[in-house]
C-alpha cells in the first residue's frame, strides 16, 4: 500500500510540474482530483479520512473572498479603476508607477488572480488609446499583482493557507511583509522602466484595430451601489480581522452571504465567477499530501535531506527549497508540501513571502502570469517565455534578495 500511495503521489506532482499528464485531457486540477479519487479507490484512505484531511477553514476563506471579488467585478470596479488610472496626465514611466501601486494594493485585498483577470483587457485598451506599447504594462500588471498579494494573508491562496494553518496574526504578518513588499514594488517599477527606456511606444501600432472593440465588449459598466457594497464588506472584514476575536473564515463567510443577498446581481452570476477548479485543487491536494504523510515517507525524506546538509528547520534551507519547489510544482502545491515541516516562528512569514515572490520568475510560476499572457494573446500581443523572463527573472531575483535581507535582519534583531 505504501508503494501505491507513493506512486500516486509522484504521478500527481508530475502533473503539477507538467500542468497535466501526457495523452490525457487533464489540467493540474484534474490530475489532483484523480489522485485523490485513486487513493480512496485503493483503500489508502476512507472517505471519512479524506474529508477530514481537507482544511475546511482555508477552503471557506478562499471561497468567501472569491465571492467578494465577484461582487467587485460585477460592479464594474476593476474596469472603472483601470480607466481612471489610464486617464491620468502622467508620462509613461509615471503611469507605470501608479499602475504598480494600484494593482498591488488591489491584489493585497481582492486576490492577484482576480485583479489580473479583470484589469488586463481594460489595460490593453488604455495602452492603445494612449499609443503606448502594452507589453511593459502587462508585465508590470503580473509582477506587481504577485508582489502586492504577498502583503497580506488574503492576497493569494497560498497565503490564506499559511495564515489559517499556522495561526498567523493578520496585522502581525502585514507589519512583517509590508516593508519588503514596498521595496520590492519599487524595484519592480525601476527594472521595467530601465528595460523599457526610450521604447515606450514600440509595438503600439502593431495592435490590430479591432482590439479596442474587443476590449470594450468585455467592459462592465460601473455600478456605484454594487461597488460600494463590495468595498463596505471588504473594509469591514479587514477591520474585523484586526480586532475581532472570531475565526477569520466565519467572518468572511458571513460577508460573502451578505453579498449573495442581492436584488440585482443574481447568485448564478456571483457563483459563476468563483474559481471552483482552484477550490477542488486545494481539497484534492490536501487528501494526496495527507496520505503520503501517513506512510512515513515524508519523515524519511526529511532525514535524508538533513544528512545531505539541508535542514528544513533552518530558515536558509527553507528559503532555498521554497523557491525551487515553487517554480517546479507551482506555489500552492509547494506550500502544501512544506507546511508540515515549518516549525520556526518566522517560517510562516518566510514561506508566504518566498513562495509568492518566486512566482514571478517564469510564466508558469503563477496563475496571475498565465492570465495576463493569455489575455494578451487573445488580442494578438505575443509575450513568449523569453520576453517574460527578461522581466520576471530580474524582478524575482531583486525581490527575493530584498526579502532575504529583511528576514535575516528581522531574525538577527529578534535574536538580539
Amino acid at each position: 500500500m505504501i508503494t501505491t500511495i507513493v506512486v500516486i503521489f509522484l504521478i500527481v506532482y508530475l502533473g503539477m510540474i507538467l500542468g497535466g499528464l501526457p495523452f490525457l485531457q487533464l489540467d493540474r486540477t484534474g490530475v489532483a482530483l484523480l489522485g485523490a479519487i485513486a487513493l480512496i479507490g485503493v483503500g489508502a484512505l476512507s472517505l471519512e479520512e479524506a474529508v477530514a484531511a481537507v482544511h475546511l477553514p482555508t477552503v471557506i476563506l478562499l471561497f468567501s473572498f472569491m465571492v467578494v471579488s465577484a461582487q467587485m467585478r460585477l460592479g464594474g470596479f476593476y474596469d472603472w479603476v483601470t480607466h481612471k488610472l489610464a486617464g491620468l496626465a502622467l508620462g509613461p514611466a509615471g503611469l507605470l508607477g501608479v499602475l504598480v501601486v494600484v494593482v498591488a494594493a488591489l491584489s493585497a485585498v481582492f486576490s492577484n488572480d482576480i485583479v489580473c483577470l479583470a484589469v488586463a483587457p481594460v489595460l490593453i485598451e488604455a495602452c492603445q488609446k494612449r499609443r503606448l506599447a502594452p507589453t511593459p504594462y502587462l508585465l508590470a500588471l503580473a509582477c506587481s499583482a504577485n508582489i502586492g498579494s504577498a502583503a497580506t494573508l488574503i492576497g493569494n491562496p497560498q497565503n490564506m493557507l499559511i495564515g489559517q494553518t499556522q495561526g498567523l496574526s493578520f496585522d502581525g504578518y502585514f507589519l512583517d511583509a509590508i516593508l519588503p513588499v514596498s521595496v520590492g514594488l519599487l524595484a519592480c517599477w525601476g527594472l521595467i522602466t530601465w528595460q523599457t527606456r526610450g521604447r515606450w511606444t514600440d509595438g503600439a501600432a502593431l495592435i490590430p484595430p479591432d482590439t479596442l472593440h474587443e476590449a470594450r465588449t468585455e467592459a462592465i459598466a460601473f455600478d456605484a451601489w454594487q461597488t460600494g457594497k463590495g468595498l463596505a464588506v471588504a473594509g469591514a472584514l479587514l477591520v474585523a480581522f484586526l480586532v475581532a476575536p472570531w475565526p477569520r473564515e466565519h467572518m468572511a463567510l458571513i460577508g460573502a452571504g451578505l453579498l449573495l443577498m442581492s436584488r440585482k446581481l443574481h447568485s448564478r452570476k456571483m457563483l459563476g465567477l468563483v474559481d471552483w477548479e482552484l477550490l477542488i485543487l486545494f481539497m484534492s491536494l490536501f487528501v494526496v499530501n495527507h496520505a503520503l504523510q501517513r506512510t512515513g515517507v515524508t519523515a524519511h525524506a526529511i532525514a535524508f535531506l538533513a544528512a545531505a546538509g539541508v535542514h528544513l528547520d533552518q530558515l536558509g534551507s527553507l528559503f532555498g527549497v521554497t523557491f525551487l519547489l515553487s517554480n517546479i510544482v507551482s506555489n500552492v502545491p509547494a506550500v502544501m508540501l512544506l507546511l508540515p515541516l515549518t516549525h520556526h516562528p518566522m517560517a510562516g512569514t518566510l514561506l508566504a513571502l518566498v513562495s509568492t515572490l518566486a512566482g514571478n520568475l517564469l510564466i508558469v510560476g503563477s496563475i496571475a502570469n498565465i492570465i495576463v499572457v493569455d489575455a494578451a494573446a487573445r488580442r494578438h500581443i505575443d509575450i513568449d517565455w523569453r520576453g517574460y523572463a527578461r522581466v520576471g527573472v530580474p524582478v524575482t531575483v531583486a525581490t527575493l534578495a530584498i526579502a532575504g535581507v529583511y528576514l535575516a535582519l528581522r531574525l538577527h534583531l529578534g535574536a538580539g
